[in-house]
């Protein structure tokens, strides 16, 4: 966007905000389930934007680059240029990642920018992204339903609603997220929505309740299949939209038994599932945390994750696969041709002891990596993820090292390098991958020969508490490089660091006068969303909306 479209965007704020007070009072949908399924979007939104921000962390590699940012430089992101200018209340928490598409032809409205966000009340809201204006509001409940009580578990409270961040599908004028609810009987629903994203109406015969199967003889079996309840599960991991399908992975409330590992495939047009795979089958436990990160993906079409504690076979069959097909605490890749299976992984060599030392892999979340080439001039397909146990595991994607119980058979290992067990995400830009570990400082390793430093070309002078910090990086091309990050600390902080030195801060939201810049809490799964001059911040109450003052 052109800073003469910025400054037209910004005249027309006043009228916007005189316009808020109708929006308010006539965008609000609050739907039960099920409500009557429009079959196809109202409208269809205008082409895709450079800036459209439809999944987590930017692109399905989850690099965290956003990199088509033209208004904000290191130049004038400092405290006297730049601050907090909204906020957008909301009726529960904001656990997922806030997105966005440019130029929303809005019933009634008009042509907007717009903010999507879903909280833990189970809510979905659409906000004019300059002003914040409401456009509309679903509730995902159903009649005599509430949100999911925390279930005894304290990771996500005090309320379960929508956790995980949603995808939007701009071609079919789509959003989809996954929430969790119950009855006045207790009990317990796990739901695909798909919401219109210019009305908020539920899409494509939607919502569908989840329910699985899988064979197996491992925890919460009957008769030869592994069952999928929905009480004893949360979808935190980001949803992927791939191929026309979307992806889920399931976690477990804390470590309450019994549970598995379950990744499922969805119909994007119809929400049919289209297949079911369960990484613990024969076992228990495995499921997927990764700090909320999402189910990562390659351009041929196979997808990534990292598996929690659980049971892994140490016994191989032929192919160095577990006899019994349980890759708990496993960097899995994933085939989606034909159904869902798993087609290659890495597991640590000490896999049993860090599952049994509830020091998992899975605590952190992954990233796909562009391609890159190794001084033998050979391309190189990488990946790296991190845990608990502080290390950096990097993976060949082509070969990803499967499992020997005497050494690891992935590419790179970076340890000492990080002060701290990973509850974050890392993200990369220019050749340069950024990590924060809890109680550490954000680190930035360089990439030379498609093999990373094993010491910090530099890090930040703030360190991070836990969770530690997910970094997000803005820039324009490879120019104008931020790296932001939010400190869950009592009152929440956004810090704005040069991503080529790290040392050097640009601001940080305690810098303003009086703490105008303050936003309230922090939540340990966010991940700041840059754009079109602006920097979103899910909080316990809303969002928080930074830009030039």
């Amino acid at each position: 966007m052109t800073i003469s479209t910025l400054e037209r965007k910004r005249a027309s704020l006043t009228t916007l905000f005189f316009a808020a007070a109708l929006l308010n009072c006539n965008g609000d949908t609050t739907q039960s389930v099920p409500p009557a399924a429009a079959p196809a979007p109202t409208q269809a939104p205008a082409p895709a934007g450079n800036d459209d921000v439809v999944s987590y962390h930017k692109d399905n590699a989850r690099t965290g680059q956003y990199n088509d940012e033209t208004v904000l430089t290191p130049a004038n992101v400092n405290s006297t240029t730049f601050g907090k200018v909204a906020f957008f209340t909301t009726d529960g928490k904001v656990d997922a990642q806030p997105l966005y598409l440019s130029a929303v032809n809005m019933p009634g409205v008009g042509t907007r920018d717009v903010l999507y966000v879903v909280t833990e009340h189970a809510s979905a809201y659409a906000f004019d992204a300059a002003s914040g204006a409401k456009l509309w509001k679903t509730s995902a409940l159903g009649a005599t339903e509430t949100p999911s009580d925390t279930l005894g578990c304290g990771q996500v409270t005090p309320e379960i609603g929508i956790t995980a961040t949603p995808v939007i599908d701009r071609a079919h004028g789509a959003i989809y997220f996954v929430a969790m609810s119950k009855n006045a009987s207790g009990t317990y629903f796990q739901r695909l929505h798909a919401l219109d994203v210019t009305t908020g109406a539920e899409l494509f015969g939607g919502p569908r309740a989840v329910s699985a199967s899988y064979p197996g003889t491992g925890a919460n079996s009957q008769n030869g299949r592994v069952v999928f309840d929905p009480m004893r599960y949360e979808e935190r991991a980001a949803l992927l939209l791939l191929n026309g399908a979307l992806y889920t992975a399931w976690t477990s409330h804390c470590d309450q038994d019994p549970y598995t590992g379950w990744i499922m495939g969805f119909d994007a047009t119809t929400l049919q599932q289209t297949g079911v795979l369960n990484v613990t089958p024969n076992g228990s436990r495995g499921a997927f945390w990764m700090a909320g990160a999402g189910i990562a993906a390659d351009s041929a079409g196979a997808i990534y994750l990292i598996s929690g504690n659980g049971t892994f076979d140490e016994t191989l069959d032929a192919n160095g696969f577990p006899a019994n097909g349980d890759f708990g605490n496993g960097f899995l890749k994933v085939s989606t041709s034909g159904g869902l299976a798993v087609a290659d992984y890495f597991a640590t060599f000490d896999t049993t002891s860090l599952s049994n030392a509830d020091a998992d892999f899975g605590s952190g979340g992954l990233a796909v990596l562009p391609d890159l080439v190794d001084a033998d001039g050979r391309t190189r397909h990488l990946a790296v993820g991190a845990g608990k146990d502080a290390k950096i595991y990097v993976v060949d994607r082509d070969a990803m090292g499967k499992f020997s119980n005497t050494a690891n058979n992935n590419y790179q290992t970076i340890s000492g390098a990080l002060g701290g067990g990973v509850f974050a995400k890392p993200a990369w830009f220019n050749g340069t991958l950024y990590y924060g570990a809890v109680g550490d400082r954000i680190k930035a390793f360089p990439v030379t020969n498609a093999r990373f430093a094993t010491t910090p070309s530099s890090q930040t002078t703030t360190s991070f508490t836990y969770p530690g910090a997910t970094p997000s990086i803005s820039s324009n091309g490879n120019t104008n490089g931020i790296v932001w990050a939010v400190e869950n600390a009592g009152t929440a902080v956004l810090h704005a660091y040069d991503a080529t030195n790290l040392a050097r801060e640009l601001y940080n939201s305690n810098q303003a006068a009086n703490g105008s810049d303050q936003f309230g809490g922090g939540n340990k799964f966010i991940a700041a969303v840059i754009v079109s001059g602006r920097v979103y911040v899910g909080t316990p109450t809303g969002v928080a909306a930074f830009g030039l003052r």
